[in-house]
């Protein structure tokens, strides 16, 4: 009786491209060739949800990697160069950052556990959480990109780092790019020196080494397949200070996107409207006959209650009394929304910000602990000024509004009177009344706010500028088109004639002529230097260890989809080994080869490994667990050459294997085959044939114990509970599966007719197959099975 249980059976409308089984849960993220991210239940093979390509986002997506704790789903996309974090549970984008190259291969490891530095971490976080209040969350009427701070989700920090335990996400891509990122999140090493394209990734959990299957390619051969290990032991000896280093510097830049989100809030609060009396007074002086200013005009409309012809036209019929009442709610709602988010949510995350920051600070004055790591206590000293620079920005943006309210509640009030007068409606008794007081304060209203500039007019195209509050919020490089006016400011005057304070670094410079966005892209810039430098620290600890050319690549490859294609990489985190699984089917089409080194490259002890003959060619070899290797298999005895098996193969004993091999680094490994020595394998009955699908690949969990095999379409998928025996119910779904593929089967053999003719062979079909495992320790390899 067959000893793996189907319980999902699906064909899909496009093919699938990657495949990933959840690592806690019985999920499985599909990607396929329309860009679309789908995930599904075990049960039934179910829909959970599918998450759409969109232009944020991009439509060709090139690796899946799933958190170690199943939360977030990373998925990177070729033609925007981003990396993507998705919701597992709801299918919404949590973060998003650009690459300098396209990914083609992602890897999420987690550290090992410790206790002792899990419980310190978790109390130092309980502390800026004591200290700092709870950041409210941005408006959603604003933004659509604010959602990501909506109350759902106003916990996002925490959301996205998850456990305190360090987990890495490794990116890989062409040109030997490859870089670690803490959580996720925060790029914690840029490596360099890596030759060819990366195909697979494989960091240890105790974080010593990193393993690395390139792709080679020249112009006058075949491209070759290159193992490299690289050591990363700086990642696993200073561990607690990289988890803490990493943890503050994600806060640090969740709160740079936060702040980012307010100022997109603001711009949006404030109203395109507001610039219609610049424009308007523009046009006014490019009409009129008179050579008197426009200043000139509204003063005498507010000594003598006299309007010129001119000025007469543009209050009643451009402006209109119903228009300057919608002017004035405008301009009254938009400077309050604005003033709102600059108290509650831009001096809250600065505040928020300027405590990390210097908490880092801290850290990096520890030189013995956080040095070898890159924490520069210079360059965070600046980012510090920085954060300084624009809170103080915020506040002179705050006095701006506040001003700007008073002025222009006083202005509209005595225009609007004005204007009830020239169309002879009642004025109200409440508004009729204006002191000595009001009648200064709108005159200095007008001689500041209506004077024509010309200087301005060349700049913008226009003279006037008496809506002061929109340049803060413009994304421009240029000066302030009106600057605050800074004469008679007592501490300004002090600080200029004090000959200690003047060029002291305890203040923090203002930037008087520079926009609120100016001094926020600034303080951007010098927090990225700040938080760039130890990944290129870290980067350039990382060294080479060793570079084994395993084969070249087979012709008529390059269609194969690139997740599929052998090798792949396992980490066994008990006995500390990467094992790295492929098949060489040029020079030997019935085995397969595993590979293992010690993640400690102080300590090597690596071994080879490889099967004998079998009435079976290897498509696809994922490990199940440390011991435990799951295989799809072609018998080349069946006519029609259809038959597939999933097979279990305990590599135990193969893996205990102690005859060494000799490994001679100037060749390939397929150039010297004939020396790996042999063990032979049985997989007893822990295997299955795959009837009507012609399977071709498999992803598998060993934690759920389960796995998912696709066809050699792409577009057949079968999933399996690996460690459970078939009900009885199974065969008539069998059957019924039976009629579901039957037309599906038929175009599997027309499209793979020509790759499958030459590799037919005549003869009976094996119920068990035998494998061989090699050892060499000098040689640095394990390579496992001929089948």
């Amino acid at each position: 009786m067959p000893s793996f249980r189907q319980v999902g059976e699906k064909q899909l409308p496009n093919p699938i491209l990657f495949m990933a089984w959840s690592p806690k849960r019985d999920l499985i993220a599909l990607a396929n060739t329309s860009g679309e991210l789908l995930l599904h239940r075990l049960a039934n093979f179910q829909r959970v949800w599918s998450l759409q390509p969109n232009e944020n986002t991009g439509k060709e997506i090139t690796a899946l990697a799933w958190r170690p704790d199943g939360k977030i789903l990373a998925f990177s996309v070729g033609d925007t160069k981003q990396v993507v974090l998705c919701d597992a549970e709801k299918a919404e984008i949590l973060h998003l950052f650009s690459v300098e190259y396209p990914v083609s291969c992602m890897h999420w490891m987690e550290g090992q556990d410790d206790s002792s530095t899990l419980s310190s971490f978790s109390e130092s976080e309980d502390e800026s959480s004591r200290f700092l209040p709870k950041l409210p969350t941005l408006p959603k009427s604003y933004s659509t990109t604010s959602k990501i701070f909506s109350e759902e989700k106003s916990d996002e920090v925490t959301n996205l780092l998850g456990d305190v335990r360090l987990n890495i996400l490794v990116v890989g891509g062409s040109s030997g790019f490859v870089e670690l990122y803490a959580y996720g999140l925060y790029k914690i090493a840029t490596l360099n020196g890596i030759s060819g394209t990366c195909r697979s990734l494989g960091l240890s959990s105790d974080l010593k080494s990193l393993s690395v299957i390139t792709e080679m390619r020249s112009t006058e051969s075949k491209p070759e397949i290159h193992y490299i290990q690289l050591d990363t032991g700086l990642l696993s000896s200073c561990l607690p200070e990289l988890t803490k280093m990493a943890r503050k510097f994600t806060h640090i830049a969740t709160l740079l996107r936060y702040l980012r989100l307010s100022l997109t809030c603001m711009c949006e609060a404030w109203e395109e409207i507001l610039m219609q009396m610049d424009l308007r007074l523009t046009k006014f002086v490019q009409e009129k006959n008179t050579s008197t200013q426009v200043q000139d005009e509204f003063l005498e409309l507010l000594l003598w209650g006299h309007a010129s012809p001119e000025l007469q036209a543009l209050l009643m019929n451009q402006l209109t009394v119903k228009g300057l009442k919608m002017l004035g709610q405008s301009i009254d709602s938009s400077y309050s929304s604005i003033q709102k988010l600059v108290i509650s949510h831009l001096q809250s995350g600065s505040e928020a910000l300027l405590y990390h920051l210097s908490e880092v600070k801290g850290m990096a004055l520890w030189k013995q602990k956080f040095q070898p790591l890159g924490l520069d206590p210079a360059a965070i000293e600046d980012a510090i000024v920085a954060v300084g620079s624009f809170t103080l920005k915020a506040s002179e943006l705050l006095q701006v509004i506040d001003k700007s309210m008073k002025n222009f509640k006083a202005f509209f009030r005595w225009l609007y009177v004005a204007m009830l007068r020239m169309s002879e409606d009642h004025v109200p008794p409440e508004l009729n009344k204006m002191t000595q007081k009001d009648l200064a304060f709108v005159a200095d209203f007008l001689s500041e706010h209506f004077s024509a500039n010309k200087e301005l007019f060349d700049r913008k195209g226009k003279y006037f500028n008496v809506e002061r509050v929109g340049q803060y919020l413009k994304d421009e490089d240029e000066d302030l088109v009106s600057p605050p006016n800074l004469e008679g400011n007592q501490w300004v005057t002090f600080v200029k004639h004090s000959t200690h304070l003047k060029d002291s670094t305890l203040l923090f410079p203002t930037y008087p002529q520079k926009s609120l966005h100016f001094v926020k892209k600034m303080m951007e810039a010098t927090i990225d230097l700040c938080l760039q430098k130890p990944a290129e620290v870290i980067g350039r600890s990382i060294k080479q260890a060793v570079c084994l050319r395993l084969y070249t690549v087979p012709e008529g490859s390059e269609n194969t989809p690139r997740l599929f294609e052998l090798p792949s990489l396992w980490n066994d985190k008990k006995a500390s080994m990467h094992y790295v699984v492929f098949c060489m089917p040029e020079v030997s089409p019935f085995k397969i080869y595993i590979m293992r080194r010690a993640t400690d490259l102080s300590s090597i002890d690596d071994e080879t490994a490889a099967p004998a003959d079998s009435l079976y060619s290897c498509l696809d070899a994922r490990f199940y667990d440390d011991e435990t290797l799951t295989v799809v298999l072609r018998s080349l005895e069946d006519d029609e050459n259809k038959m597939r098996v999933l097979a279990q193969l305990p590599l135990h004993s193969a893996l205990k294997w102690e005859e060494e091999f000799i490994w001679d680094l100037t060749l390939r490994l397929e150039q010297q085959i004939e020396g790996i020595p042999v063990q032979a394998l049985a997989w007893g009955n822990q295997s299955r044939e795959l009837e009507n699908i012609k399977a071709q690949y498999v992803a598998v969990n060993g934690i759920r114990k389960v796995a998912c095999v696709l066809s050699a379409n792409l577009r057949h998928v079968r999933v399996f509970e690996m460690d459970a025996e078939e009900e009885e119910e199974e065969e008539e779904r069998a059957d019924e599966s039976q009629e579901m593929s039957l037309d599906q089967d038929r175009l599997e053999d027309t499209l793979n007719e020509q790759s499958d003719a030459g590799d037919g062979q005549h003869g009976g079909v094996g119920v068990s197959m035998d494998a061989q495992v090699t050892d060499q320790k000098s040689g640095d390899i394990l390579e496992d099975s001929e089948l």
